[in-house]
């Protein structure tokens, strides 16, 4: 296994729409989706899309740590998960703020505006579909990993930039309804 370099905002591959994975079950797949996992792990994030480690394919890993659920039933810890092919779709109307960081925009924070509640769909690892709907982490990590597979990043979905900042600023100066 490698820790992969990670691509930084600015980066041309963070911004092009990245291609379906045509084989799951390849060698090579799995061996970047380990890649990918040893890279997410070392860097200390909840989720790495492949186009973050320079590789223009749909797939994305990510876990939702349980200490950092909201508490909502359906915002399920994860220990680990891989994603392929991902379809990803709000359900309902409640959109709520949620901050968020990216390891491609190192040290920055900003307050997103998401669907709470999302249904997605994919193939993981050994070729399985993988379902869910799910809320609050769980469907925040799931969208922001999705959009990277778009080539968005968080800040191009920011409405309110007095909500974006470095985060050691953010928790020394940012009001209470401010902070991450």
């Amino acid at each position: 296994m490698a820790i992969l370099k990670i691509a930084r905002m600015g980066h041309p591959v963070l911004l092009q729409k990245a291609e379906v994975v045509s084989d799951p079950g390849s060698e090579e797949i799995r061996r970047l989706a380990r890649d990918m996992i040893e890279t997410m792990h070392d860097a200390n994030g909840v989720g790495l899309a492949a186009p973050q480690v320079h590789v223009p394919l749909r797939l994305f890993v990510f876990r939702v740590p349980p200490e950092r659920t909201s508490g909502d039933p359906d915002d399920q810890a994860v220990e680990l998960r891989v994603l392929m092919n991902p379809e990803v779709e709000p359900v309902g109307s409640d959109v709520r703020l949620r901050w968020e960081g990216c390891l491609s925009i190192p040290g920055l924070r900003g307050a997103v505006a998401r669907p709470w509640r999302v249904r997605y769909r994919g193939i993981d690892l050994e070729g399985n579909e993988v379902t869910a709907e799910v809320t609050g982490l769980h469907a925040g990590v799931v969208q922001h990993e999705n959009d990277h597979l778009d080539g968005i990043l968080y800040p191009m979905r920011m409405r309110d930039f007095r909500l974006f900042g470095f985060t050691e600023e953010l928790a020394r100066f940012a009001t209470p309804e401010q902070r991450p």
